[in-house]
This record gives C-alpha cells, sequence and structure tokens, in this order.
C-alpha cells in the first residue's frame, strides 16, 4: 500500500494544527552548540542534554536546561564550575531563544540593546525585528555573508556570498515556525571544483546556475520548517533542511553534509528515551534542470537513544533508502517497528542499514562516543574468515572530547577516526544509493577510507573564538574504470552482471588506487555585536594519489557573516 507524498506532507500538516505545544529547532551551525557540547559533558548526569544525539536541539528543551543554570548562579551556586565566558555565553543562549525563557527582556540587561531603533527594531541584541505578544512571537534578521579568499596557484578569485533572511516564531503557543532564505554565489576551492567535476554537483545544494564560465554557481538556499506538538512528549515538524545523527565531527548515519531534503519528523521523548522518526524525500539526481523531474526516491529513518545510566547513552539506528514510482511506502511510516523486518516482508530490494552508537561522559572533563554502521553484514562470511569479502560492509566512528582542556578554561580537545569497508554506502541502483543529489548522506568522502581528526576549539574572552582543525585521511580509489566500493554513486553489480566491480572477494581496506589527503584549518572570530562575526582563516592541503605528484594547496580566507554560517572545505 502506498500514498502520494503531497497528500503525506498535506495530512501531515493539517494534524499538526491540533497541536498543544511546540519548540522550534536551533541551526546545526548555531554558535550555541558548543556551548551545549560543554554543558553536556560537565553536567555528565543531565538527560535532556545526554538524549540529544539526533540533531537539530530543540529550542525549548536547551533554554530550560539554560534557565536552570542561570536561577542556580544567581543564587550564588555554580555547581558545574561554569566559567565567565560560559556564564556569558549561557546568557546568549537564553536571548536567542528568548521566547522559550522564564525569563524576559526587562529583567535582563545584557539582553537589551543600547541603541534601539524604535518599536521593534533592535530592542534587543539578538533581534533585528522583534515582536513578542502573548499569543504571537516573530523576530526576523538579516543573513548575510561575504567570504572571500586567495589561493595558491589558481589565478581566478575565490568566494562564498549569500544574503537573505532568517526568521522564526510562535503563533498562539500552539505552532512554532522558522526559516532561512538566500541568494549565494560561489567559487570554491580546488577540492570544491573537483568534487563538482565528480559529482555533477554544488557540495550541499541540489539545484545551481553555472555563471562566469562555468568557474562559479549560483543557487537559492531556502530551509524551514513547521513544528507543533501531539502533546508535551511528541513533536511533529514538517520541513525542508539538513539533519544529522551523531555526536562527533562527521557521522557515519547521517550527516548534514548533504543537501537540504523536504522531510517529516516525528521526535518523542519522554523518561529516558528520545525516539526519532525521519521521512525524507531525496533526489537521484542534480543540477540545473528546475523542472522538478527528478524521479523518486525516499528514505525513512529511525534513531531510538537510550539514556542507559547517569553517564552512558546508548542508540540503534534503522534506515531504508527506497524508490517508488508512486509515491512512498506507507509500510515504512510505521514509527516502532524495524524497517528491516518490514523490508524483508516485503520482499522488497530496498537498501537496508543498521547502526548503533554510544557516549559516555566521564569525570565531567571527558566525553568518549562512537558510531557503528553495518549493511548486508552476513556472520557466515565475515566469522568464517572472508573478511575482505566485498558484502563485508561497515563503519565505525571512536572519538573523544575534553572540555577546559589542561586546566585552561574553555580551551576543548577533540579527536575522533572515521574508518569506512570498500561499497558501505553503494546499491545495486541509484534510487537505493546512500546519496541525495549525487552527495553523500553521511561521510562527505564515501567509503574505502580511514580518516583521523584532531579539533581545538578556544574563547578566551566573551567575542573571541579560535577554532584550528587537521584532517588526514587514506582512501582507495576507483581504478582502471573498475569500482572498488568508494564512491556512493557508483553501483556495486559485478562484471559478470554488466556492472564495474571486479571481482566478489579480495577487497581489503584502500582496496583500489591509494590516495592520502591532509587539510589543516586555522580561523580566527570576532563577534562585533551579536551573531555578526569577522573573520580571518587559512588552510593547508596536500592530497596525493598513488605514482602522481603531490598536489599542495594554499587559502587565505577573510569574511564576515551576520546570522550565517561559516562556509568550510574539510575534505
Amino acid at each position: 500500500m502506498q500514498i502520494r507524498h503531497s497528500a503525506l506532507v498535506a495530512l501531515t500538516l493539517c494534524a499538526t494544527m491540533q497541536a498543544v505545544a511546540q519548540t522550534s529547532w536551533l541551526p546545526l551551525w548555531s554558535k550555541e552548540s558548543w556551548l551545549l557540547d560543554r554543558l553536556e559533558i560537565k553536567a555528565q548526569s543531565n538527560t535532556a542534554l545526554n538524549l540529544n544525539t539526533a540533531k537539530p536541539y530543540m529550542r525549548a528543551a536547551m533554554v530550560a536546561v539554560a534557565d536552570s543554570l542561570w536561577g542556580q548562579l544567581q543564587q550564588q551556586n555554580n555547581p558545574l564550575a561554569l566559567s565567565g565566558v560560559d556564564q556569558y555565553n549561557l546568557q546568549r543562549l537564553q536571548a536567542n531563544s528568548s521566547e522559550y525563557s522564564r525569563y524576559k527582556a526587562a529583567d535582563m540587561p545584557a539582553w537589551r540593546s543600547k541603541r534601539p531603533w524604535g518599536k521593534g527594531f533592535f530592542a534587543t541584541s539578538a533581534n533585528m525585528l522583534e515582536v513578542d505578544k502573548p499569543n504571537f512571537y516573530l523576530s526576523i534578521n538579516p543573513a548575510m555573508a561575504y567570504q572571500r579568499s586567495f589561493e595558491s596557484d589558481y589565478s581566478n578569485p575565490v568566494y562564498f556570498r549569500a544574503l537573505g533572511a532568517t526568521g522564526r516564531g510562535l503563533i498562539g503557543k500552539k505552532v512554532a515556525f522558522q526559516f532561512l532564505a538566500t541568494a549565494n554565489g560561489e567559487q570554491g576551492p580546488l577540492q570544491f571544483r573537483q568534487m563538482v567535476a565528480a559529482n555533477g554537483a554544488v557540495p550541499g545544494y541540489t539545484r545551481f546556475d553555472s555563471i562566469d564560465g562555468n568557474k562559479a554557481y549560483q543557487y537559492l538556499d531556502f530551509r524551514g520548517s513547521i513544528t507543533a506538538s501531539v502533546n508535551k512528549y511528541i513533536q511533529v515538524q514538517v520541513g525542508y533542511d539538513q539533519q544529522t545523527i551523531g555526536n562527533g565531527y562527521r557521522s557515519l548515519l547521517l550527516s548534514n553534509f548533504a543537501p537540504s531534503a523536504l522531510f517529516v519528523k516525528l521526535n518523542t521523548r519522554i523518561w529516558k528515551l528520545n525516539y526519532t522518526n525521519l521521512y525524507m524525500q531525496l533526489q537521484p539526481v542534480a543540477g540545473p534542470d528546475h523542472s522538478g523531474r527528478f524521479g523518486n526516491k525516499y528514505a525513512a529513518m529511525h534513531h531510538l537513544s537510550l539514556q542507559a545510566t547517569k553517564w552512558l547513552n546508548i542508540g540503534l539506528f534503522e534506515g531504508i533508502i527506497f524508490g517508488r514510482s508512486r509515491g512512498y511506502d506507507i509500510s515504512y511510516m510505521l514509527p516502532l517497528i524495524f524497517y528491516r523486518s518490514i523490508e524483508q516482508q516485503n520482499g522488497s530490494p530496498d537498501n537496508a542499514n543498521i547502526g548503533f552508537d554510544f557516549k559516555a561522559n566521564v569525570a565531567r572533563r571527558l566525553q568518549v562516543y562512537g558510531q557503528l554502521m553495518l549493511d548486508e553484514f552476513v556472520k557466515d562470511e565475515v566469522i568464517g574468515g572472508r573478511r575482505k569479502w566485498w558484502g563485508n560492509k561497515q563503519g565505525i566512528q571512536l572519538g573523544a572530547k575534553y572540555v577546559d582542556a589542561f586546566g585552561i578554561k574553555n580551551l576543548d580537545l577533540q579527536a575522533e577516526m572515521n574508518q569506512i569497508r570498500p561499497f558501505m554506502y553503494q546499491f545495486r541502483d541509484t534510487t537505493g544509493a546512500y546519496a541525495h543529489a549525487l552527495q553523500p548522506l553521511a561521510h562527505p568522502l564515501g567509503a574505502n577510507l580511514r580518516e583521523l581528526i584532531g579539533i581545538a576549539r578556544y574563547q578566551p574572552t566573551n567575542r573571541l573564538y579560535f577554532f584550528a582543525r587537521v584532517n588526514w585521511w587514506k582512501q582507495g580509489l576507483d581504478s582502471a574504470g573498475f569500482n572498488f566500493g568508494a564512491n556512493p554513486n557508483e553501483l556495486y553489480n559485478p562484471v559478470s552482471a554488466g556492472g564495474t566491480r571486479p571481482r566478489g572477494d579480495n577487497f581489503p581496506l584502500f582496496a583500489g588506487m591509494p590516495a592520502t589527503g591532509l587539510n589543516a584549518q586555522l580561523t580566527a572570530s570576532y563577534e562585533l555585536k551579536e551573531n555578526l562575526f569577522v573573520e580571518l582563516g587559512a588552510m593547508l592541503r596536500r592530497y596525493q594519489e598513488t605514482g602522481k605528484a603531490a598536489v599542495n594547496t594554499t587559502l587565505i580566507s577573510a569574511g564576515i557573516r551576520w546570522n550565517m554560517f561559516r562556509r568550510d572545505y574539510d575534505y
């Protein structure tokens, strides 16, 4: 039994109108994410924070945590040993989501603007326009970014620009909405250009137009959603945006590298459980075709997060990628039954995956986390000794975060390892590939790789931020026209069946043509006013394929952004 996707969205929108409560969501790139990571580790056993594996964060839940901590601080009680910078960031979290706080601007001098323009305009430092009535809340802000870079051995300018608006609101305390709409132009560095050439897609976006002799691209970026609550435990969200599942810098389950997608999400939070059901409409292709006739491809995913102990969180993930000519398969909408079982009972050819994750907070200073992703795991093949069998597909992540490292306040370190076997995200046809608009749904580089990442974040004062990242990777690439399992867009069909997979066995990690890469970045940001940053950065990248000369590039950047994310090229 199947249902048209448009009908699904319409019915869900109608259902949200009957909801009694709501929350909007913090953007994935929000500056508050770093603070929330710190608070989770420092609190160690706060269930509201520990259940945040499926992201974005719920504003209402996070502000409730901030309000509780702020109340304790006002009573001269600082159980988490928050630094002065932490306390400043805590106030900014409240101010940037003030509609959910029990405090008001009249009681919080730090929230108020020093130079208001008039009624509603810049009355608070967080918003250009703010309307706060008993049954209606609205905030509107400009969204803009301009980042200009100079790349070694490349004469054309490298830039990213965006101009538009962002906003959010509440209607009758029953419905929440939010949006970001910008017109963008971009001419990226070498790895960006190589990825566009390889995939025929601009990283992170679906439709685009080539300009400046096919050297640059312009595109519209719209993200938005409507959220309401069935009851105080269940949130229903309908929108077009990015999602991610995980606690690390990368995610092997679902990342925000791929473009935004049309989705319906049910999030249930009760007791020590957070259960997320995500239904998405994906695109098998990308490009300048504006007809919207991209074919039919869908995803059904769920993630169950359990706070097993006060300090340990474990999670279970399941996902199906599938295509249907007549619309969404309604059997995959059942929220409480294993998708793999449904897929087998239907006798369908869909791509089913399962995954596990965990995170453990230790001594209020350290978090250890990890993920395991499995696809077509056949016990007899793997345990029987055929570890290099092509169908032995899995990915593993291990990482750690260390806050206030070596006793230095607001210096946080992170280390992470990702390893993904060949063919992990491939399928026998394009509709089942673990990709959206020809871009990976998980790791940006695909599979058949090992990656090591080191990150340092430091905020010495209220408005000054430093970020440093180094990632090294080794990957096996396709060679001589054969598929060695790196690119999710390739099909894993064997040569004997008309495909390009050369054999059925002897696929160790890095099979094919080995390549290594090193990408190091340093960024300094200063917040001139709320959410308005000026930035300087440098990136060094070295990439070498076996038998070829190494390619070294240097990128020096300067930029300004207001209520926008920084465009990074971390691959």
